[in-house]
């Protein structure tokens, strides 16, 4: 019994990074509180994580330079998020690293990891898998469920997410915006 209820007692620190850091209203204090907690920023003046957005197990996280996660994004951590360069992951999206074996006969849980490739688009409301790898330059459509990689600069959408088409792939853009208030 006690085992259980120490599984159910949420560390302080956990719980602070999760429902208040989120709500900061400065970025630039956010971002601090943030990488003081253990996400690693390959650039920490250049990367946000917008108002709203709740992530857990930030020592599992890495940002890449001018990357954006929007507000409201859930950012399930504990399998391993890596995410590139000049990355926009929209409002409402969920990276989860977390699935129970259903199969199990104790429900048991694993964690398997997210990486995101430079430039990729992940649009509002996107959910992506543990065990999935986004390529380079790919775009995942609002809504969409990717439970599969996804090959560099391909665009992908739909329940589950299905080869849309082709990105081009003479991108050269910088995202480099990062709002002082939000």
């Amino acid at each position: 019994m006690l085992k259980r209820l120490r599984r159910l007692i949420v560390p302080p620190q956990d719980w602070v990074l999760k429902h208040l850091v989120g709500m900061v209203p400065f970025a630039a204090v956010r971002m601090a509180c943030y990488a003081r907690s253990g996400v690693a920023f390959e650039d920490s003046h250049s990367g946000v994580i917008m108002l709203g957005s709740e992530i857990t197990a930030p020592r599992q996280l890495s940002i890449g330079r001018r990357s954006a996660i929007g507000r409201h994004c859930v950012v399930d951590a504990r399998g391993g998020v890596r995410i590139g360069r000049d990355v926009n992951i929209s409002s409402f999206a969920r990276l989860q690293t977390a699935k129970h074996l259903i199969d199990d006969p104790g429900f048991t849980h694993e964690y398997s990891p997210i990486v995101v490739g430079d430039r990729v688009w992940i649009a509002e409301g996107a959910v992506v898998l543990g065990g999935v790898t986004i390529g380079e330059g790919a775009v995942v459509a609002a809504g969409a469920v990717v439970t599969k990689d996804v090959r560099p600069f391909t665009v992908v959408g739909g329940v589950p997410a299905r080869a849309i088409r082709e990105r081009s792939r003479d991108l050269r853009y910088e995202l480099n915006w990062r709002p002082d208030w939000m």
